[in-house]
């Protein structure tokens, strides 16, 4: 499976790209969609949240207070460094069983800390970057989530610059603009990307290839 790896700034339009590449018929998977599964109640990362961090990171309705983790991760780098620990083998074991059974032309594979952390970008044959200015990222991110700006800034200074994101890019996809800019973009990418994908899989073995 010929998997791209889609990254980009909080508030930089991720997800909307995603939701394009999905409707063109690739298959896509959204890290921190496993992370938010893997955490739920009955699942392997709750208990092992617990275990890591004890019941005050449990909310009285038995589900695992993000929140919390949240404001002690930008707080404490040991912290942050106990919960990826905790949390990224669950995740890289349940990334891989997912694209293990995708049967689309490619796969897209949403990180947004792949460059940061890189612990998934050995499964990534190719790194789209989703960009706009900085000031757009704090704008978008605050009507999304009704985080102050400052916070959303604070969250930002945890995460590549965006020069150096653009800089480690193989593609980019420029979502500074109208929303109906993303589409034709998104669309471009497909087409190579189905491209790369049939050309990986010709020089493959015979033997090797996927029945």
């Amino acid at each position: 499976m010929y998997v791209v790896g889609l990254t980009g700034g909080i508030g930089s339009g991720k997800s909307e790209a995603a939701r394009h590449f999905a409707a063109l018929g690739a298959d896509v998977l959204d890290a921190d969609a496993v992370a938010h599964t893997l955490s739920a109640r009955g699942e392997a990362g709750h208990a092992a949240l617990v275990a890591a961090f004890g019941p005050a990171c449990v909310r009285a309705d038995g589900e695992i207070d993000r929140a919390w983790l949240r404001e002690h991760a930008f707080a404490d780098a040991a912290f942050r460094a106990r919960l990826e620990q905790v949390l990224h083998p669950l995740i890289g074991a349940r990334v891989d069983a997912t694209i293990a059974a995708w049967a689309g032309p490619y796969g897209v594979l949403v990180v947004p800390l792949l460059f940061e952390k890189g612990g998934l970008a050995t499964r990534v044959a190719r790194v789209a970057v989703v960009d706009c200015p900085e000031d757009e990222q704090v704008r978008r991110a605050v009507a999304r989530s009704g985080l102050a700006p400052e916070a959303v800034r604070a969250i930002m200074a945890t995460q590549l610059s965006r020069a150096d994101r653009l800089a480690r890019a193989d593609d980019v996809i420029d979502n500074s603009g109208p929303p109906d800019a993303l589409g034709p973009q998104v669309a471009a990418l497909d087409l190579d990307y189905r491209a790369r994908a049939a050309m990986r899989s010709d020089e493959r073995p015979a033997g090797n290839r996927a029945q």
